[in-house]
């Protein structure tokens, strides 16, 4: 982060004990760059960065229904938010993906960059698509790779910012239906456990979001009841909060959360036998 006060918090090393990561809790001219924010928990968490006073840069493959409110934005009186900056981007294509970045980091330096791209679709193996298995990981976890590879460097040498990869409770342990989508938030989680540690003596935080049901297209494909369902305004809501906090994994809504944390503990024979009488899947 960048200086907000006379004393620069964000240039200060962090002081890694209970607090993981440096609070974020000022965003006025703070530039923020959100991957995959065209909808769901994405726009809500551009949303309400912008109404914090970040500067709010977005990358989509369709980001055109945006236009309206990024113009709007840098209107006289639009609100707090220093401006709304659309950057069309498919995070499968390395070139767009590489464009896209320089263009950001012509910018300035970035403060926080959130990997919120997802591609979901019910799978289970009596029923394997090749193709959708290979979509998923395309999107959710090598598109992060491409993003990463763009802009780490860059943030290295600054020595300063945040990363923030938004995974999945789905990512814990297997679950029904969720053979294509569990193992890339699954490798999500994994890689930023290994970021934080490479990352921490180099002034760059690092963290991961993992969220349990929340309302949006993609859950919208569910045919099934889904428990502690909340609206992607909670779920932004929630991640500002976890930045404020200075927190490494950032869960939510913890009345399903810590239940699921409570489950990966369990023993495989416990574990399967309660997940069947759950889901009765």
């Amino acid at each position: 982060m960048r200086a907000q006060t006379a004393v620069a918090p964000s240039r200060l090393r962090p002081s890694w004990g209970a607090q993981l990561n440096l609070p974020m809790r000022h965003w006025q001219g703070q530039r923020v760059w959100l991957v995959g924010a065209s909808s769901g928990i994405g726009l809500a968490c551009a949303q309400a960065l912008h109404k914090a006073g970040a500067q709010v840069l977005l990358s989509a493959r369709d980001l055109g229904h945006l236009t309206a409110w990024a113009q709007a934005s840098a209107l006289p009186g639009a609100g707090a938010g220093a401006g709304v900056e659309l950057f069309p981007m498919d995070v499968t294509d390395a070139q767009q993906v590489q464009t896209a970045a320089l263009k950001v980091l012509a910018g300035g330096p970035i403060d926080l960059i959130v990997y919120c791209a997802g591609h979901y679709s019910p799978q289970c193996a009596t029923s394997f698509d090749l193709a959708q298995m290979l979509r998923h990981q395309d999107v959710n976890y090598c598109g992060l790779l491409r993003v990463l590879a763009a802009v780490l460097p860059n943030m290295l040498a600054q020595g300063h910012g945040h990363i923030s990869l938004v995974s999945s409770v789905a990512g814990w342990r297997g679950l029904p239906k969720s053979l294509a989508y569990g193992p890339t938030k699954a490798a999500v989680t994994n890689l930023a456990d290994t970021l934080y540690l490479d990352l921490k003596d180099h002034g760059i935080g690092v963290s991961v979001v993992h969220p349990g049901f929340v309302d949006t297209g993609l859950t919208a494909q569910n045919t099934f009841q889904m428990p502690a369902l909340i609206s992607k305004e909670q779920a932004a809501k929630e991640m500002l909060q976890g930045w404020a906090q200075g927190l490494f994994e950032i869960h939510f809504p913890k009345r399903f959360t810590l239940w699921l944390m409570l489950m990966r503990m369990l023993p495989h024979r416990i574990y399967f036998a309660l997940v069947r009488r759950v889901t009765q899947l």
